[in-house]
């Protein structure tokens, strides 16, 4: 047993608990806020409630290692969480983007907006792919369409920033140094890094499991180990995962405005058209 694992996963708890307490304070603070604001709440609470179970029960996806011994270790529990935890952190921005659209009139800002939720959409079959057959390509894929889409974002907020008001300075620039250094994070090192581990999986044939045997096999954890040998690849993101990117959830409710339109697409009083 590793204690840099220990004190990792310790950590990992640590901010978990305290990502659930902002969310719960930004819940307070929203409670009188219309639609837009508490549509953003809940996005988030789907993200941070989702990073905080795999925070509490991290899963090494491919060859299916947890640190609980149990059924919500399995891959199968993990990945759905996941999935459903980043669909609505993707839908956060989509909607942060489609507000700002509608606020300046820029149409190509709004079907930048339109488009974010099915890439990420489509991310997400690549990376159960991955996961289920254990072809690394999958995530080479996943994580491309994840960096194209943020790549989109910023430069929605970077196109419309000038003519919207509605969000400080600061925060819009703090999201798109963010959202900079994320992009190059995920081309610079995470897609090679998958690239290489599927380009030496083919070169020492690796036997790949069919879709139905993948399944069978992700519905429980192979190996219950607390090595760093085991986990130092999936420290650095899972980290950042579940601590930056839970904070960049919670400041979208905070600071991101409540869109001025009921849920029928009519301008609410005293909005703007």
């Amino acid at each position: 047993m590793s204690f840099s694992v220990v004190s990792w996963w310790v950590f990992l708890c640590s901010v978990a608990v305290i990502n659930i307490a902002a969310w719960l304070l930004a819940a307070a603070a929203l409670k009188r806020r219309n639609a837009g604001a508490n549509a953003q709440l809940l996005l988030s609470g789907g993200y941070v409630f989702g990073c905080a179970f795999r925070s509490f029960l991290p899963v090494y996806d491919i060859p299916r290692i947890c640190l609980v011994n149990s059924w919500a270790s399995s891959v199968l529990i993990g990945r759905s969480v996941a999935t459903v935890a980043e669909l609505c952190f993707a839908a956060q921005w989509a909607l942060l983007l489609h507000v700002s659209s509608r606020a300046t009139g820029n149409n190509v800002v709004r079907r930048v907006s339109l488009a974010i939720v099915p890439l990420i959409a489509l991310a997400e079959i690549s990376s159960w792919y991955a996961v289920l057959t254990t072809v690394n390509l999958g995530h080479v894929i996943e994580n491309s369409l994840w960096g194209i889409s943020a790549a989109l974002i910023v430069a929605g907020i970077l196109t419309t920033g000038p003519r919207w008001q509605a969000v400080r300075s600061p925060m819009r620039a703090v999201w798109c140094v963010g959202g900079i250094v994320y992009v190059a994070y995920i081309f610079m090192v995470d897609v090679p890094m998958y690239w290489s581990r599927w380009l030496t999986d083919e070169a020492t044939g690796r036997a790949y499991l069919s879709v139905a045997r993948g399944i069978a096999d992700a519905s429980a954890c192979h190996l219950v180990s607390f090595r760093w040998e085991d986990w130092r690849n999936e420290v650095g993101w899972m980290t950042l995962y579940f601590s930056v990117g839970v904070w960049t959830s919670i400041s979208l409710v905070f600071f991101a405005p409540p869109t001025p339109y009921t849920a029928r697409g009519l301008p609410l009083e005293g909005a703007p058209p």
